[in-house]
C-alpha cells in the first residue's frame, strides 16, 4: 500500500501544479460557481471520458488523462465551495486557494487509505472504464442530493461523494500512467 500512497501523491502533484498555474492565469474566478455548476462540469468531463472509451474516432486531440485531472481539480473546488460557500467575487489569494486545495486532498487521501486498507487494493484489478462508470454514478447521486437541497435519509452526503470521485479519478490515472 506504500506504492499506492506514492503513486497517489505523484498524481496529485500533477493536478496541483495545473491548479496552481490556472490560478496564476485566472485567479480564483471559480469561487463564484455554485455547486451544481461544478457538478455539471465534472459530469461533462466524465461523459467525455466515457465517450473516448467507447468511440474509436476522436475529433479533439485530448485524451482521458487530462479529463481525469480536470475531474480531480473540479471536485476539489467543489469541496472548497462546500466548506467556504459561494461568493459573488473571487475572494481567495493564490496561497489561500492552494492551502484549501491541500486540505481537501489530505481528507480525500485519508479516506482512500482507510478504504484501501479495508478493500485490500481491489481497485488495482478494476478497469479504467469501471472507474469512469463509478464516477458517473457518484455524480448522478450528487445531482440527486443537490436536487433534494442537500437532504438525505440514509446516504452519505455530497462531500463523501466528491472525495470518492477524486479517489476513483486518481486510481484511473495510476492505471493509465502504469500502462503508458
Amino acid at each position: 500500500m506504500q506504492q499506492t500512497s506514492t503513486q497517489y501523491d505523484a498524481i496529485i502533484q500533477q493536478c496541483r501544479a495545473l491548479f496552481q498555474n490556472k490560478t496564476k492565469d485566472y485567479g480564483t474566478a471559480w469561487r463564484i460557481l455554485r455547486l451544481p455548476s461544478l457538478t455539471d462540469q465534472i459530469f461533462i468531463k466524465a461523459q467525455r471520458i466515457r465517450s473516448l472509451q467507447q468511440n474509436t474516432v476522436r475529433k479533439v486531440d485530448e485524451g482521458e488523462q487530462s479529463e481525469f485531472i480536470g475531474i480531480i481539480n473540479y471536485a476539489i473546488m467543489a469541496l472548497i465551495q462546500l466548506k467556504k460557500g459561494v461568493v459573488e467575487q473571487p475572494d481567495l489569494t493564490s496561497e489561500e486557494a492552494l492551502s484549501l486545495y491541500d486540505e481537501q486532498v489530505s481528507r480525500a487521501k485519508s479516506l482512500m487509505e482507510a478504504k484501501n486498507y479495508d478493500y485490500g487494493e481491489a481497485w488495482r484489478e478494476m478497469r479504467v472504464s469501471s472507474l469512469t462508470d463509478l464516477i458517473l454514478q457518484k455524480l448522478l447521486r450528487v445531482k440527486q442530493i443537490e436536487d433534494n437541497e442537500g437532504k438525505t435519509l440514509v446516504s452519505e452526503g455530497i462531500a463523501a461523494n466528491y472525495e470518492d470521485i477524486i479517489n476513483y479519478a486518481v486510481f484511473a490515472l495510476i492505471h493509465l500512467n502504469v500502462a503508458a
